[in-house]
């Protein structure tokens, strides 16, 4: 299993315990996530924080507009973890 697969999972795990009727499998890395697990603005606001406490990485609220897909995610915390390395 690669990192990306690790934070990939972790992102994941964090969204389905905000939306627990999302299937993680369901999920598409490029499509647009809010759309896909239909999240409001708090749910979006607590899957941030999620993931901020689950991986230990400050997710500035000035990023908040450039995270759109899992991807986004993934690649926003695998670029913190390095920097925090």
């Amino acid at each position: 299993m690669t990192i990306d697969n690790d934070v990939r999972g972790e992102i994941l795990s964090v969204l389905t315990a905000i939306a627990p009727e999302v299937e993680a499998d369901d999920i598409t890395d490029d499509a647009l996530l809010r759309d896909q697990v239909d999240l409001d603005s708090m749910d979006w606001l607590n899957f941030l924080v999620g993931v901020h406490k689950r991986l230990n990485v400050d997710v500035a609220e000035s990023d908040y507009a450039s995270l759109r897909t899992l991807s986004d995610v993934v690649r926003y915390v695998e670029a913190r973890t390095l920097q925090q390395s």
